[in-house]
């Protein structure tokens, strides 16, 4: 799985617990989205999780 290419976040992976304490793995992956941003001046598609698209950290490119 892709990591977001602004903050670096990507994949964590716990346990699921069940009611009966039955521990299974899973996985919280975040939410990329594949955007056309500025990087260095030019445009590029990279991968971005939302949290920095919103909060602004990423210019993208139109």
């Amino acid at each position: 799985m892709a990591k977001c290419e602004v903050c670096g976040k990507g994949v964590v992976v716990g346990n699921k617990v069940s009611h009966s304490n039955i521990k299974t793995k899973r996985e919280w992956v975040p939410n990329l989205q594949r955007v056309k941003a500025m990087v260095d001046g030019s445009p590029k598609r990279i991968h971005v999780c939302t949290r920095c698209l919103r909060s602004g950290k990423v210019k993208r490119a139109v």
